[in-house]
């Protein structure tokens, strides 16, 4: 009977039907199929209940945050900081590309948002410096990996949320990997730019490094205040979102960025947003309902011992998968296909949740660059105008880069784990 879900979900896919609405149908026709049309009555209620939960308050709060500064002006500041403090050294343009991706994923925690807002500023001032437009698209689409590591994520609540893993604990973690895409991305980026003789920009004097510095900084302190305010347990994550959003409208017309107007369209854009991952979110809980049913987890988890019940096999099989889906579907989507069975393998490989859940959200974030489906390549590729085939090829060594960072943090506990025991000790 699985096979009528997972025929009809793909069919509905493949013909262009929304995520959310081949969800909700390929469970009904499933229970219709199955004998258990009546069900079907219950799919409000169980909607309902899929999205009646506070934690998920700071997901339209963190989106319309980011907005806010987005709109407010924040965006240019980061790139001209980043210049002002790398711009002059080896790499140029693509090193400030790197450092801008970092600062930026602190505001956004959206990949997508984070590619769209810097590749139209950044591609084409690393072609005037004479790279390849090719690579320099290629550089701002896996960069903005880091926007769902590097917290505040929306990948990570929504992981959370379906674990039921601490969405402070998830954010914490999430900055050692961050940095460690960062500084990975920042050495090729350094290595490229001198084998191929790219051309610097020139140094600012310190007067204008310290003036880029002052108008940046309350966009800098932002993922600080947040990280910082629910480790020293002053607001949840769910206030800490709602913090956020007042001091991006504080810092907004404190520099007189932000009108009424701007305000008005980040609200219409948050909500359209938001929705579209509240409704994914709600038809999470049907999905739940018919693998419950069929008992799915079970299934494969016993399907997997029985090719080997060595742990470390299990984990290259379950990052191999996440990998592969992470090339066709939504980060999102997938969390909401795979919970319950990736809940089931952890409990064979028997890696910290948190840990567990950093490398389950990098494997999908990864994906959202990799071809031939990677939404962050085709968002570069409308903004430089180059083909996705030339992309790809110049964003294959970057993504060994991403692939090596995975590894660091399914290998090594320590690399997403430090932070959180030292900050936010594990109850």
């Amino acid at each position: 009977m699985m096979g009528a879900f997972f025929g009809a979900f793909f069919l509905l896919l493949a013909t262009g039907v929304p995520i959310a609405l081949a969800l909700g149908v390929g469970g009904m026709i499933y229970l219709y199929m199955s004998g258990n049309g009546a069900i079907v009555l219950a799919f409000p209620q169980r909607m309902m209940a899929g999205v009646d939960q506070f934690i998920l308050l700071t997901i339209p709060l963190f989106l319309l945050a980011g907005m806010l500064m987005n709109v407010g002006g924040i965006t240019d500041r980061i790139v001209v900081f980043a210049r002002a403090m790398v711009g002059h050294r080896k790499g140029g343009m693509s090193s400030v590309t790197v450092l801008s991706c970092g600062f930026f994923a602190g505001i956004s925690g959206s990949a997508a948002a984070e590619a769209s807002a810097l590749g139209s500023i950044l591609i084409p001032a690393m072609r005037k410096q004479g790279m390849p437009p090719a690579y320099a698209a290629a550089l701002v689409g896996v960069s903005s990996i880091m926007g769902p590591i590097i917290p505040p994520s929306i990948t990570m609540i929504i992981y959370g949320v379906l674990s039921g893993t601490s969405i402070g604990q998830l954010f914490i973690a999430g900055v050692g990997p961050g940095l460690l895409l960062a500084a990975g991305l920042l050495i090729y980026a350094g290595w490229r730019a001198r084998r191929d003789g790219y051309p610097v920009t020139p140094k600012m004097r310190w007067a204008e490094r310290r003036q880029a510095t002052i108008r940046t900084l309350p966009a800098l302190i932002l993922p600080l205040i947040i990280v910082v305010g629910i480790k020293a347990g002053v607001f949840t994550p769910t206030e800490a979102a709602a913090v956020a959003v007042a001091y991006a409208l504080l810092v907004g017309f404190a520099y007189r960025d932000l009108t009424l107007k701007r305000v008005w369209e980040s609200l219409v854009a948050t909500t359209l947003v938001s929705s579209s991952i509240l409704f994914i979110t709600a038809m999470a809980s049907i999905v739940a309902f018919v693998f419950t049913l069929e008992q799915v987890p079970t299934t494969i988890a016993s399907a997997v011992l029985s090719v080997s019940e060595n742990p470390i096999v299990v984990l290259i099989m379950l990052n191999l998968a996440l990998l592969v889906l992470g090339m066709f579907l939504e980060p999102i989507s997938i969390l909401i296909l795979t919970m319950p069975i990736l809940l089931q393998f952890n409990k064979i490989i028997a890696m910290d949740p948190v840990q567990f859940g950093m490398m389950v959200v990098l494997n999908v974030v990864i994906g959202m660059a990799t071809p031939p489906v990677g939404i962050l390549l085709f968002i570069v590729c409308a903004a430089s105008g180059q083909s996705l085939t030339d992309v790809a090829k110049e964003s294959v060594p970057l993504i060994g880069i991403c692939l090596f960072v995975l590894f660091l943090v399914a290998a090594m506990p320590a690399v997403s784990l430090f932070l959180p025991h030292a900050m936010l000790p594990m109850r």
